[in-house]
């Protein structure tokens, strides 16, 4: 996948690592990681061999803090001088929207290999766009979450349309309205759902891989096309994903794994499993 200035990629046994990787910025995203990421998701289209991916931060005080704020008001204030009419973030007019920042994340790369994303101290602001776009969310013991932008007098618009998908709408709008006067625990987060699991911080890279290692054990066909399936919920109505049902069904069904897992099934063979 070659190299990479702000993150760290590794692939092993079927497993591509991603790891945000500007700790001493708090894994801020600037434009390059924005980059790199988008380049990151379609270079794993492209994968024969890597059945999950799991996505991380560097150091242990945050997953990501967001949008590189630094890097933003250098571009503001270099624009505004030569072009002082036109306000921050558009075009020629406010119809013109210029950035693509909510679109950082594997679906919206049209990725559907399975992503497990770990997070680990702070995640906030655009963070929503990564954590919003994993299929299995896991939090250390001290990870954090929350959204500045009205704090800063900013609209957290793009956020809050992506973290609805996963969150109840009180606690969803109680994060964006309070801005950074609050933050969600790792407790919390799981109680409500954006979390499946919370982990020591010493064990989240162990249970990462567990999780990631599982999946990637199973044929790949059938898992993406369940997590086309999943994201087919909540994007189209319960009718027209039903309706869909038969098509995933077709296009992700392998007659030898089939076969196989009916065969392991009649025989009685067992895998060990785990209860969370």
């Amino acid at each position: 996948m070659g190299e990479y200035e702000t993150i760290q990629y590794a692939e092993r046994d079927g497993i591509a690592w991603v790891t945000l990787n500007r700790p001493a910025v708090l894994n801020a995203i600037d434009t390059a990681m924005h980059r790199e990421l988008t380049a990151v998701w379609a270079g794993l289209r492209a994968s024969d061999t890597v059945g999950c991916v799991v996505l991380t931060g560097a150091g242990d005080r945050a997953f990501t803090t967001g949008r590189d704020r630094s890097e933003a008001l250098a571009t503001t204030e270099a624009r505004s001088a030569i072009e002082p009419q036109r306000r921050s973030g558009f075009q020629s007019t406010v119809f013109h929207a210029d950035g693509d920042d909510h679109r950082i994340g594997p679906k919206s790369s049209d990725l559907w290999i399975p992503v497990v994303t770990a997070v680990n101290g702070m995640a906030c602001g655009s963070a929503s766009f990564l954590i919003a776009e994993s299929d299995v969310v896991i939090a250390a013991e001290n990870a954090t979450f929350f959204d500045p932008h009205v704090t800063f007098g900013l609209t957290a618009a793009y956020e809050s349309v992506q973290m609805a998908y996963r969150m109840p709408y009180g606690e969803i709008s109680r994060m964006a309205l309070l801005g950074s006067h609050e933050r969600l625990s790792a407790q919390r987060a799981h109680t409500i759902g954006l979390v499946s699991e919370v982990v020591p911080a010493e064990k989240l890279t162990e249970r990462a891989n567990w999780l990631a290692t599982t999946i990637a054990s199973q044929p790949r066909l059938p898992v993406q096309a369940t997590v086309r399936s999943l994201w087919m919920a909540q994007e189209l109505t319960r009718a027209q994903a039903l309706d869909m049902g038969s098509s995933m069904i077709a296009l992700g069904n392998e007659p030898e794994a089939r076969e196989e897992g009916l065969r392991a099934f009649a025989a009685g063979r067992r895998i060990p499993w785990r209860l969370r």
